[in-house]
């Protein structure tokens, strides 16, 4: 059993981005042989990173903060991961890259895919987190979902952004289809 978290990148009031996490994320539940989780970064209130050691120091004890301490193993449980990130400023949300920095190891030799929306459909927040991905020695697969902005408009305006998710659907299977080849390759690998 592959699992595969689908993490929701924003925290703020009125956030978009738990509609197309979970359209995502009943996708990846249909599909056979993975546990889907959901993991909402509200839940994981992290400080901001502060600490004198980077997560990437070998040897170095865990860090005392206990709601670190979860996100890390929710990390550490994951096979895969599927980021919904929104676009700021041509980038990923701060409490998105927070909490990607908090962890090292947990990360490593496991894939990604990218659920996006924003400015420019938030393709230059995708393009950010591959750099980062690779860095953390995850591989990112290349086929993403960016989501219009008509259908985020539409979360704001009281519209049907369910209608707007379902046209991009196409664009989901394929990355999804990616993302398990992707994990399935790379846990064997771990694994040998």
């Amino acid at each position: 059993m592959n699992v595969i978290s689908v993490i929701i990148g924003s925290t703020r009031e009125g956030r978009f981005s738990e509609k197309p996490a979970r359209w995502i994320f009943e996708h990846l539940r249909r599909r056979g042989g993975v546990e889907a989780r959901l993991l909402d970064l509200r839940d994981f209130p992290m400080p901001f990173f502060d600490q004198p050691l980077t997560p990437a120091m070998p040897g170095r004890t865990p860090y005392q903060h206990e709601v670190v301490q979860r996100w890390t193993a929710e990390i550490a449980a994951a096979d895969a991961f599927i980021f919904v990130t929104p676009e700021y400023n041509y980038g990923p949300s701060a409490v998105l890259k927070n909490a990607i920095d908090w962890v090292y190891p947990e990360w490593n030799r496991k894939a990604a895919a990218f659920v996006s929306y924003g400015s420019a459909m938030g393709a230059r927040s995708v393009q950010q987190l591959r750099e980062t991905m690779i860095e953390l020695q995850i591989a990112p697969v290349r086929s993403s979902v960016h989501i219009p902005v008509a259908t985020l408009w539409a979360h704001y305006q009281g519209g049907d952004v369910d209608k707007g998710l379902a046209e991009l659907e196409k664009p989901a299977t394929t990355m999804l289809d990616d993302l398990l080849w992707w994990t399935k390759a790379l846990k064997t690998a771990r694994s040998s």
